[in-house]
């Protein structure tokens, strides 16, 4: 229920973002929107590449939420994920330079699953 409430209130840059990744149209990989992963909901999650990306406003810059952020980075990573954050800015003024930026991440990675999380993560 709450992943359809986010859905329907996504911003310009998720939408634009979300057209470009849906129906496996990037790199054949399949991304889900608003993608439950424990407690959080991920902006877009290919759980095949084991990668998040969060599409962040203008409150993402304060310093209070960036803390939170970094919390929430570390929480995914420690459930296997890596986390690409971009702004709306980014998004909505060059898209395509997002696009490869991820596709970069993809290539290093080797598009494989992430190794089991580090014990710095709490489990061991």
């Amino acid at each position: 229920m709450r992943a359809r409430t986010l859905r329907a209130t996504s911003t310009d840059a998720e939408r634009l973002l979300w057209s470009r990744l849906r129906g496996r149209r990037f790199g054949g990989l399949k991304f889900r929107r608003q993608h439950p992963i424990g407690p959080f909901f991920a902006d877009f999650a290919c759980v095949e590449a084991k990668l998040i990306i969060e599409v962040d406003g203008g409150q993402h810059y304060e310093a209070d939420v960036q803390r939170s952020d970094a919390t929430r980075s570390h929480e995914l990573q420690c459930r296997g994920y890596d986390v690409l954050r971009f702004s709306n800015r980014e998004v909505l003024g060059e898209v395509d330079g997002v696009l490869t930026r991820v596709l970069a991440w993809l290539r290093i990675s080797g598009n494989r699953p992430s190794p089991r999380p580090s014990p710095a993560c709490g489990r061991g």
